[in-house]
């Protein structure tokens, strides 16, 4: 089979690999679509430490099931699927309370760190164990199914924060998780949704998805949010960028007794400002990945309340994803998802 492996930082070769040995519990999938994740295009350069060479990347995918191990029983040759990011050993303490993307024995498709490695989606096929998979509703495409994991992260992280009818938020950063966190939240009744980011171009975007204003990041912000919340600041605040200023103007923005969901992991560390923190009794949440809430995104997708057709850029073949790495990580004006479809050479 094909697959578009990273060989060394920033370099991509088409390669030609063997099909990979299912075990009982496995299927074999057939990529149809797989996205292109920021993480992805960070962690290319080796800046992350989670994408050491060589590495099959992709994690954001749909297929049809092309084979199945031999105790596989719920699925069949044909079925329409997409799958979860997170490969969760459903055994472990938390796997039993139902916290599958904080399982001990976690792995991600597509990432390799040290611990681990295990390839993903930027393949004609992948093999994938059956516990993560689910079926594709009908009326959603194959570009469509692969979004399912981005929405996922949006909604956890929203349910996280328990914002809800008649809240306010500001979402700080814009990019592809930013977006869906602002459609989220939209649908869950949030009626004030200030959006901040750098770019004029995916603040408009954002606006359109829903927010009620979308602000530039820089001096006065904070003092304009306030304005724009009763001059308290905002109930809740999502940092989805992940670095050091972003992360200060999430604290600072919010009202006393707020919380602030932490969704960006673009930065080891940064300074955590603890007496406000403190004397403003703020609640501070991570949010990683997501746990179990494929079904609901899928739904929403399906009936349109969150929109991702709107976030698609370009659909390209697995031999023309090098390129569409280098534009991405280059910050091309108006690039926003880029989607591979593997069997593109061959139709």
């Amino acid at each position: 089979m094909k697959t578009l492996r990273l060989i060394a930082a920033s370099q991509f070769e088409l390669q030609d690999v063997p099909l990979p040995e299912l075990g009982p519990e496995d299927v074999l999938v057939q990529v149809r679509a797989v996205g292109i994740c920021g993480s992805d295009v960070h962690g290319m350069d080796g800046s992350s430490g989670r994408r050491i060479p060589p590495i099959t990347m992709g994690h954001e995918a749909s297929g049809v099931i092309e084979s199945v191990g031999s105790a596989v029983t719920e699925w069949a040759v044909g079925d329409r699927v997409t799958f979860d990011s997170t490969v969760y050993c459903g055994s472990c303490w938390y796997c039993n309370r139902g916290e599958i993307n904080l399982c001990d024995n976690r792995m991600v498709l597509g990432v390799s760190c040290g611990d681990y490695r295990r390839h993903g989606a930027f393949a004609e096929f992948v093999d994938i164990p059956q516990r993560i998979l689910y079926r594709i509703p009908e009326g959603v495409s194959f570009e469509q199914a692969a979004f399912v994991e981005p929405v996922s992260i949006a909604v956890h992280a929203v349910n996280r924060s328990g914002a809800g009818l008649g809240d306010s938020a500001v979402v700080v950063g814009t990019g592809m998780i930013g977006l869906l966190i602002v459609q989220v939240l939209r649908a869950a009744g949030v009626t004030n949704i200030i959006a901040v980011d750098l770019d004029p171009d995916k603040l408009a975007l954002a606006e359109e998805f829903g927010a009620s204003a979308g602000l530039i990041a820089g001096e006065g912000l904070v003092e304009e949010i306030r304005k724009r919340t009763n001059g308290r600041g905002a109930d809740h605040a999502f940092e989805v960028v992940g670095a050091e200023a972003p992360f200060r103007t999430s604290v600072e923005c919010v009202r006393k007794g707020a919380t602030v969901t932490l969704v960006g992991n673009l930065s080891p560390e940064v300074t955590f400002p603890m007496q406000w923190a403190v004397t403003r009794e703020l609640t501070i949440l991570g949010s990683c990945a997501s746990a179990g809430e494929y079904p609901a995104c899928l739904d929403l997708i399906a009936t349109k309340k969150i929109d991702v057709d709107r976030m698609i850029s370009e659909k390209i073949g697995l031999a023309e994803g090098a390129d569409a790495f280098e534009r991405l990580h280059a910050g091309e004006s108006g690039l926003l998802k880029v989607i591979l479809l593997p069997l593109q050479e061959s139709l």
